[in-house]
């Protein structure tokens, strides 16, 4: 039956492919059919639809009615309603061919045919039409294991226009419909038996899978409806570009026939059974199906988005790998559906009416499902929505839509009229992933989606083409990218979403509008926003901090920004912190006994149930269940009872009873658990104990038991059935443990790690570490040796592809003192050599290696090792899907496999060994999500009676193996009971830091913490000698300072010896570096700390306030307080200037523009004659292997040829130049543009002088001020104040400089002063000029200059600031002039210590005698004249020194004033221009905040307005286009014309002169011959059209022909007359050819001129109305403009005016109101008074230009009239000469031209050179005749004498037979009568001599036929050769 089965299928592809064939034949073929002919017969009366309709439906019913048509689905009742093409029959052994399987595509197709006709080459067919061929069999194609789905190869290669469906024929049908239908018919004609045990790969669907049952007629219903046109905005683009291009179509296309669509009954439903998948068998395997079946589901994937639905108030909906499971909430049962495709489910949503469910899967084409409930039957099938798997769907408010988005790599956007399991519209969403999808619940024809970094806005748009889907994607401006996974729609249109950083953010008009924060700027959720619900108006936020969260919805609704910021503040209205360590993902709501209830989706684990009402009776939040959270990590299973443990990376372990189905218990440590293991019997006969390995690198040991076993709980009801108590920890890695294994006798316990060790625990009630080994990788797993192995080795899997096996260490043998490490324990490697890689590439996936350890080599390292395995079992389909996990049952009869994709595969073994051969049959079924559900564990119970899985997908499966009848219904898990005095143990010790030390850790720590231990009670004995010792010291101190003064000690005496002081000292000095070097950190983070302060506070100051006294009055200044200006105001400045720069280069640009533009289309007229005159040089030329043949004559020729290529060269140069000379006139309206743009400027500036609050004020463009150039405006401003603030500050810190020079000068002149005081008497002496002093306000700076001693002191100034305030006064004065600063050089300091060394080097010079010092005398004795004289000199230049120096320190006090007093002037002139500035600053301020207010409405009339102009631009190069297109087509049309001239010419020449045939051969030329065109036929036209319009052609050219003949019946153009050359007349025919060709390209190009003519007449309507547009907006514009003047005007600017500057007084009076003044420049009226003369001078040089001008054009009109008579006179001339020379008038260009005609000559030459070569073929021929003769003449010669030779043995022969005939006349009667040997030699001899004979005949025809002149050889008849006869 198999083999039948698969030959049934084979068969029936092959008549399918068959079928296809003819399909497309019939496709090719139908492309002539007449469109008007086929609208005619598809549009029959209304009045005879019906009765055509049941005509062909009997017709069609009774041709698929048959015995080959056997239907067993089908009721009498029920029919077929397959189209039937009128002109094309069907086949009844192909009743499954519908003839209109071109029409059958999906909506995008039907807008496409309703708005608009097709072309022929039509490109968007490929992407959006997808279309059916229905002519396959898919329920029998490729084993059944494919669900019919579209496909690249079965699209409609070619977009010809369709034929429409006529009478009868299915248009528009859904495709489920389609494909029922198709079905149905298919399955009639082959057997649908399906095969379930074929053999095909597991990678395959299994048979079965997507197998959808057709849907019968009954279930039916046809609807005649028009096509609505439904697009998508994907090609939008392309599709309008080729709209426009095709505006002119016949009106019979336009119209469109009306579609007959198959509507799907409501009572329509699928077969569960043929939907669903099923397990993989192979062939000849022997295992039954039902070998696993699934009877509980444990997990609970809740990090899947929108994994938690509500069907009614009592059943929960999610999925769980390739399950859906049904949850009631009440008996906590689970039912159970099957993805039909085998490849996952992607998403699930329900129905507004909870009546229906859908489940969109994953998988190569995948559909969606809809399953009706409670009923749980499929409903329909929505079949093409996307590639590879469906992100999220979602049903419209009314439940009539569906809209679903794919995934990964099309992000299709598809809305489905899900009932009719129709296409509406498609598009792509994004090119990320898209998260959610959904309708607007207040206007169904927006969506919005959301995604990565993206959310975007649909809308469904009616254009001319149909139907579209046009999206907006959102711009996040300002405000950071972000993920949204939550959002919802506004009743008004807006949006709000979350984002990743729980803000909200509300959408309008694809802008953020604002950012919703909560007060203080804290987050609404600390976290990601994971959903939003409008919910009685109240917004309802989830977030992933575990806190729901209700916020006004009126408030967020008019919420607006109210600063730069974006943010705005608001705080919620209630809130429900669900729990810690929640994440919620999504919540659903779902009235029980009329009260909301709200279920959430936690992704840590849980499903909630809520109570959202905020009243005085909510209820707490209840967790409903609880799972594992993300990737299950390792599981265990019970080996004497039905339990099983589970961990995870969520930090819990967890026990389930798999035979009650439930969770038992839980319990959760501070890390995550990876690995897990179940002790066997013999470790603990109860079986209940499980060790737990964590990712901190801790072992738990963990006791399971039943609480109600314990005495102290007896009696207690609210006890559960199991519990779990930690019985031991102990942390023996420092990294994840990854592997567990009890050795088989149940003493060793060995733990594996990524820390690359292996730990060995001897198991006992506590277990004791034996020792650990180093492996070359980090663990993977770990293996012990079964009880069949002689010695207990351990088998350790490293993840680097190294095995290991060392034997069980025993306690107590090692040396564990120091260290756990074991070195001597023998170990053998094998390191695993890749050898797939080698083979095939890629990893060693796919295989099961058979490999031995190889004997140790401990010369070799283990790295280095290259081990290669022995035997290599292929496992099929395994290459890119590996075993990531296997195990065997107890009996070892089954092998179990869990694969990467999530599919369970059990494997039958015969023998223990396994091979090849065991490998080919195994049973396969995918249960966990294929892309992220790969089995982690796969395990038996302890008696095979059942089978459990867990996954990455958070799934944990049970099956029953075999069938579920097997299964006693007693078995029941039981949990092992407690240990005796369990309650009365300590709970053990648990180790919750992560950062704890390792068992080896903490053994070298505590041998380390002895050490120290030592050495530290070391130290302090020693310290407590040195106490002892220094009190001991102090002692004999205190002693000495009692003694007597001249008996004490000196301090150094003390001192035994300097050296050990020197040392102390050094040692001092070290631990002060010592700590410096403790203290740089702290030392470097108070001088940051300075450093930011600084920078904050100082260096943002450019300038603090200075203020310089003047020395001898009370007079100061002071500096500007500068803040440093920012460098954008700088660039702002600069850009500003190169705008204005760049805005008067934009005029040149755009006239280089228009420039290029000309010269472009000059060039391209140019182009088509130089490609003219190049074809002209490059005319091939006669081959020269001719010229032999022709002579001299070909010589000529080609003279002649190359004298008229020439001519017709130097033609057309001379042409080329006239059009350049043409082009180049200017036209008549032409004006120069320089004239044109000073009218303009003339214009615009005429008359008045508009002041800006005149009503008639228009704004120049320049003046034109927006928020942007007010803002440069000010920063202009604000740099310029800058500068000159700068530049005053920066001369009075000159200034301070100076005084700064001049204190030190007068300081030096005081000491001076002093010194020659001195040396006077006390009446001579003048008072001493005070000396100036530097205020603490002159240097600001040096508040902030300290050093040590400065801080120092201020130390102690805080220290002692009450006991020393006086003491804190001198310290301060001393700290401003006598202490250290840190001068910093100021901008003028060169210059002030040049003055300072001026004004010293003139003290210098001034002091020219030293003075000199006094001289003490011992005695006083009376002074002689000599030095009386010498005395009184002295005083005599100390008085005038006195007097110098007194006076200089004068100057530079008055000179110091005096600059001071200059700089204070400019200082106050600076200071009211910087109050003028201030006030315009305020005034621009006030400006800037009213053109803000103005600036959004002026920035929309502005897009506008250059969104017209740009239009209006882009139209007007559009026009000019089409001219120069028109012009270049005109050009054409004259050069065709110049063309038939030439031709004609051309004929008239070749006639010659008398020619008698010359009118004979002028109507042959001029005969008018309908050709048949050759049109480029493409797409999938029906074979009718093409038979249509070929009989319709051939009747139109009949009828042509009928016509010309009755015209044309003297002469028959299709044989050369008598006597005519037979060259000329073929020439003619060549040339009449080429006339027909120049004649339809004249009427190609004039359609051309006139459709670009029609398209130019639009166009310039188009632009009219445009421009039309433009004139409105812009006069919006300046109104606007005009408004906003207004608004400036009324804002008061304060302008400070001299009384001087007033000119507006009332009798010579100023008067005391100023309203009606005018505040006018005295520039801008010098200019209007200046303008007056400007104009006058102007306009007398106009006059005096137009005269010239009048003048010039007298002459050149008097010029012109010269030319043209001299031109006329020349013409004559040269009409005479012709006249004299030809006797009539020719064309000179012509006869220049006028040349052989190369055609004839070439065929002349090219007979002679046939005539040559047969005339050298026939020489060949009679040389090879004479051969042959020759030959001939021989073989006669030798037939002849064999004849001869022959009739002498005849002779012989006669002669014998008349003696044997005596000799036997005495013979007995025996010997009488012909012998049979003799009767056969005889026969033989005679049918030789025929042969001959004929032979000869043969030869003598031969050599008659080669004897004539013409004669042809034949190959005589060979007959049959008899090899007896020729033995």
């Amino acid at each position: 039956m198999e083999a039948e089965g698969r030959r049934d299928a084979s068969e029936k592809e092959d008549s399918e492919k068959s079928r296809q064939q003819d399909l497309e034949d019939g496709e090719k073929s139908d492309i002539s059919k007449d469109p008007e002919t086929e609208l005619d017969t598809e549009k029959p009366n209304e009045s005879s639809t019906e009765g055509k309709e049941e005509s062909e439906k009997e017709s069609i019913e009774g041709t698929i009615s048959g015995d080959d048509l056997n239907q067993p689905d089908l009721a009498d009742g029920e029919k077929f309603d397959i189209s039937k093409d009128p002109e094309t029959e069907l086949d009844t052994e192909k009743p499954n061919v519908s003839a209109t399987e071109g029409e059958m595509e999906v909506p995008e197709n039907e807008s496409s045919d309703e708005n608009k006709p097709r072309k022929g080459s039509d490109q968007e067919d490929q992407a959006d039409v997808e279309k059916f061929d229905y002519s396959k069999d898919y329920a029998g194609q490729q084993d059944a294991e494919k669900i019919p789905e579209p496909s690249g190869e079965e699209e409609v290669k070619s977009s010809a226009p369709k034929e429409p469906p006529g009478e009868g024929e299915v248009s528009s049908t859904p495709e489920g419909q389609e494909e029922g239908v198709e079905k149905a018919v298919e399955s009639a004609e082959a057997d649908t038996s399906s095969v379930q045990e074929s053999k095909s790969s597991p990678s395959k669907k299994p048979p079965g899978e997507g197998e959808v049952p057709p849907i019968p007629e009954g279930q039916t219903e046809r609807v005649e409806k028009p096509v609505e046109g439904a697009e998508s905005d994907g090609n939008s683009t392309q599709e309008e570009e080729e709209e426009e291009e095709d505006t002119e179509k016949p009106p019979e296309q336009e119209k469109k026939p009306e579609k007959l669509e198959r509507k799907i009954s409501e009572t329509f439903f699928y077969n569960y059974e043929d939907l669903c998948s099923q397990p993989f068998v192979t062939s000849d395997s022997g295992i039954p199906i039902n070998l696993l079946t699934l009877i509980h589901s444990f997990g609970y994937d809740c990090t899947k988005r929108a994994n938690l639905q509500l069907l009614d108030s009592q059943t929960l909906l999610y999925v769980a790998g390739n399950q859906l499971v049904l949850l009631d909430l009440k008996t906590k049962y689970q039912s159970y559906l099957r993805s039909s495709s085998g490849g996952g489910i992607g998403i699930i949503t329900v129905h507004p009416s909870k009546q229906y469910f859908s489940v969109g899967e994953k998988g190569w084409k995948p559909n969606i499902i809809i399953y009706e409930f409670p009923s749980l039957k499929p409903y329909r099938i929505l079949r093409g929505g996307t590639e590879e798997a469906y992100a999220f769907a979602d049903f419209n408010h009314y439940g009539t839509l569906l809209a679903s988005v794919g995934s990964s790599p099309d992000y299709m956007l598809t809305i489905w009229d899900w009932k009719q399991e129709k296409i509406v519209l498609r598009s792509k969403a994004f090119s990320q992933d898209v998260y959610k999808v959904t309708f607007s619940p207040e206007n169904e024809e927006q969506l919005t989606t959301s995604g990565s970094g993206h959310i975007k806005f649909w809308k469904m748009a009616h254009t001319f083409t149909g139907l579209k889907l046009q999206g907006a994607l959102g711009r996040f401006g300002k405000t950071a990218v972000t993920d949204i996974v939550g959002y919802v729609e506004l009743p008004d249109g807006k949006v709000i979403s979350g984002s990743e950083w729980g803000n909200l953010l509300l959408w309008e008009g694809g802008l953020i509008k604002v950012e919703l924060c909560r007060t203080g700027h804290r987050p609404c959720h600390n976290g990601p926003v994971n959903q939003l619900v409008l919910d009685e108006g109240e917004l309802v936020t989830v977030g992933g901090d575990g806190y729901i969260r209700v916020w006004d919805f009126e408030t967020i609704d008019a919420a607006d920004s109210v600063d730069d910021t974006g943010l705005l503040e608001m705080d919620h209205m209630n809130e429900l912190l669900v729990g810690k360590n929640v994440n919620l993902s999504s919540i659903m709501k779902i009235h029980e006994l009329g009260q909301p209830i709200w279920y959430a989706q936690d992704s840590n684990g849980a499903i909630w149930k809520l109570d959202l009402s905020f009243s005085n009776v909510t209820h707490d939040p209840e967790c409903l269940f609880t799972f594992h959270s993300g990737k299950i990590e390792a599981m265990g299973v019970s080996p004497v009872t039905y339990l099983m443990a589970t961990t995870a990376l969520d930090h819990s372990v967890r026990i389930y009873d798999f035979i009650g189905n439930c969770q038992l218990t839980e319990i959760k440590f501070k890390q995550g658990g990876t690995a897990l293991t179940w002790a066997p019997r013999v470790v603990n006969p109860k079986g209940g104990l499980i060790a737990v390995g964590f990712e901190d690198g801790v072992v738990r040991i963990i006791e399971v038991y039943d609480p109600r076993g314990l005495a102290i709980v007896a009696g207690w009801t609210n006890v559960g059935n199991a519990e779990m108590r930690l019985k031991q920890a102990f942390k023996p890695h420092t990294a994840a443990v990854t592997a567990l294994a009890y050795e088989r006798n149940g003493e060793v316990l060995a733990t594996g790690s990524k820390d690359k060790t292996v730990f060995f625990f001897a198991v006992e009630d506590k277990y004791e570490p034996i020792g650990y080994i180093c492996v070359p990788g980090p663990v993977q797993a770990l293996q012990w040796s079964p009880l069949s192995h002689a010695e207990s080795m351990l088998l350790v899997l490293c993840e680097n592809g190294f095995a290991l096996q060392v034997p069980a260490p025993i306690l107590g043998e090692q040396d564990t003192v120091s260290t756990y490490e074991i070195n001597d324990l023998p170990t053998q490697y094998f390191h695993f050599c890749s050898i797939k890689s080698r083979i095939k590439g890629g990893y060693d996936s796919g295989y099961l290696y058979h490999c031995a350890f190889s004997p140790v080599h401990h010369e070799i390292s283990p790295e280095s090792r290259q081990d290669e395995p022995f035997e290599v079992i292929p496992m099929e389909n395994t290459d890119d899907n590996p075993i990531q996990r296997i195990s065997f049952c107890t009996s070892k009869l089954l092998m179990f496999c869990g694969m990467k994709d999530g599919a369970v595969r059990v494997y039958p073994l015969q023998d223990k060994d396994l091979s090849a051969d065991m490998m080919n049959g195994y049973w396969s079924f995918n249960m966990h999500d294929n892309d992220y559900g790969q089995i982690q564990d796969i395990y038996s119970s302890y008696d095979d009676r059942f089978l459990v899985t867990c996954g990455a997908d958070s799934n944990i499966f049970t099956f029953n193996i075999l069938s579920p009848e097997d299964i006693q219904r007693e078995l029941k898990a039981k949990v092992p009971s407690p240990r005796g005095d369990l309650e009365k143990e300590k709970t053990a010790e648990d180790i919750e830091d992560p950062s704890a030390y390792s068992i080896e850790n903490a053994k070298q720590k505590k041998e380390y913490d002895q050490i120290m231990k030592a050495a530290e009670d070391k130290k302090n004995k020693k310290r407590q000698e040195l106490i002892i010792l220094r009190h001991e010291f102090h002692h004999l101190l205190q002693r000495n300072m009692e003694l007597p003064k001249h008996m004490q000690l000196h301090r150094e005496e003390f001192e035994m010896d300097h050296r050990i002081r020197e040392e102390m000292d050094r040692q001092t000095a070290q631990r002060i570096q010592l700590v410096q070097k403790e203290l740089a950190w702290d030392q470097e983070k108070h001088r940051i700390g300075l450093q930011k302060l600084q920078s904050r506070f100082r260096d943002t100051l450019e300038f603090d306030t200075v203020v310089v006294h003047a020395i001898g009055s009370n007079h100061q200044i002071s500096t500007y307080r500068l803040l440093a200006i920012s460098e954008r105001y700088y660039k702002a400045r600069k850009q500003s200037q190169r705008g204005k720069r760049r805005t008067s280069k934009l005029a040149k640009e755009a006239e280089q523009r228009r420039e290029s533009q000309k010269e472009t289309s000059q060039a391209a007229g140019v182009t088509e004659e130089e490609m003219e005159a190049d074809k002209l040089k490059k005319r091939p030329q006669l081959q020269g292997a001719i010229g032999r043949f022709g002579g001299n004559r070909l010589e000529e020729v080609r003279k002649i040829m190359e004298k008229a290529d020439r001519a017709k060269a130097k033609i057309m140069q001379r042409r080329k130049e006239w059009d350049e000379l043409y082009k180049s006139k200017p036209s008549d309206n032409y004006e120069n543009p320089k004239d044109v743009q000073d009218i303009k400027e003339a214009q615009e500036n005429m008359g008045d002088f508009k002041l800006k609050t005149a009503t008639n004020y228009k704004i120049p463009e320049h003046m034109r001020m927006n928020a942007e150039k007010k803002k440069m405006q000010l920063r202009s401003l604000e740099v310029a104040v800058h500068e000159k603030k700068l530049t005053m500050n920066k001369w009075i810190i000159s200034l301070r400089d100076l005084k700064v020079a001049v204190i030190e000068e007068i300081i030096c002149l005081v000491q001076e002063l002093k010194s020659i005081k001195s040396a006077l008497d006390a009446s001579e002496q003048l008072p001493i000029p005070p000396i100036p002093q530097l205020h603490l306000e002159e240097t600001p700076e040096k508040k902030f200059q300290y050093d040590n001693n400065i801080l120092l002191k201020f130390k102690q100034e805080e220290e002692n600031k009450q006991r020393l305030s006086e003491q804190v006064e001198e310290n301060a004065s001393f700290t401003v002039f006598g202490g250290k600063f840190l001068h910093a050089p100021s901008l003028k300091e060169i210059d002030s210590s040049s003055r300072a060394s001026s004004v010293r080097s003139m003290r210098i010079g001034s002091s020219v005698i030293p003075v000199q010092p006094k001289v003490f005398e011992i005695e006083k004795s009376e002074p002689t004249e000599m030095e009386l004289e010498i005395l009184k000199r002295e005083k005599i230049r100390n008085i005038y020194l006195q007097e110098t120096l007194i006076k200089r320190i004068n100057e530079l006090v008055i000179t110091f004033d005096a600059e001071l007093h200059l700089l204070r002037h400019q200082k106050l002139k600076l200071d009211t221009q910087m109050k003028c500035a201030d006030l315009r600053h305020i005034t621009w301020f006030e400006e800037l905040l009213l053109l803000k207010n103005f600036e959004k409405h002026e920035d929309t009339l502005q897009e506008r307005v250059n969104s017209l102009t740009n239009e209006v631009e882009e139209m007007q190069w559009k026009l000019d286009n089409y001219l120069s297109q028109m012009e270049d087509k005109k050009y054409e049309i004259a050069k065709l014309q110049e063309r038939e001239k030439a031709l004609y010419a051309t004929f008239q020449a070749s006639l010659g002169e008398n020619n008698k045939f010359a009118s004979f051969l002028t109507k042959v030329l001029k005969k008018k011959i309908k050709r048949v065109k050759k049109k480029d036929v493409e797409g999938d036209r029906d074979e009718e059209e093409d038979s249509d319009e070929e009989s319709d052609d051939e009747s139109s050219l009949e009828s042509d022909e009928e016509d010309s003949g009755s015209e044309d019946e003297v002469f028959d153009d299709s044989v050369c007359p008598k006597n005519c050359d037979e060259a000329l007349f073929e020439n003619t025919l060549q040339l009449r050819e080429k006339r027909l060709d120049i004649e339809e390209a004249l009427v190609e190009e004039k359609k051309v001129i006139d459709n670009l003519k029609k398209e130019y007449d639009a166009l310039a309507k188009k632009v009219k109305v445009v421009e039309a547009s433009l004139d409105t907006a812009e006069g919006e514009l300046e109104a606007f403009q005009r408004e906003k003047q207004q608004r400036l005007n009324e804002l008061h600017v304060v302008v400070p005016l001299k009384l001087h500057q007033v000119e507006y007084v009332v009798n010579g009076e100023l008067p005391t109101d100023l309203s009606q003044t005018l505040v006018f420049t005295n520039q801008s009226l010098e200019y209007l008074q200046q303008r007056i003369m400007v104009l006058q001078h102007e306009k007398l040089d106009q006059r005096e230009l137009y005269k010239q001008a009048r003048q010039q054009h007298k002459e050149l009109i008097r010029d012109r009239r010269e030319i043209e008579i001299r031109i006329q006179r020349l013409e004559e001339n040269c009409n005479q000469l012709m006249l004299m020379k030809f006797g009539r008038v020719v064309d000179l260009e012509a006869l220049q031209t006028l040349s052989v005609n190369t055609n004839l000559e070439e065929l002349k030459i090219k007979m002679m050179e046939k005539e040559h070569m047969q005339a050298q073929e026939l020489k060949k021929w009679e040389e090879k005749i004479f051969e042959l003769r020759q030959r001939l003449m021989l073989l006669m010669k030798e037939n002849t004498g064999k004849l001869q030779q022959l009739n002498s043995l005849c002779v012989e022969k006669q002669g014998l037979e008349m003696k044997l005939d005596a000799l036997q006349n005495d013979l007995g009667a025996e010997f009488q009568g012909p012998r049979k040997a003799e009767i056969q030699e005889r026969e033989r001899l005679i049918t030789l001599v025929q042969l001959q004979a004929q032979e000869a005949e043969v030869l003598k025809e031969e050599i008659t036929l080669l004897s004539r002149k013409d004669g042809r050889i034949f190959p005589p008849p060979q007959p049959p050769r008899d090899t007896k006869i020729l033995n």
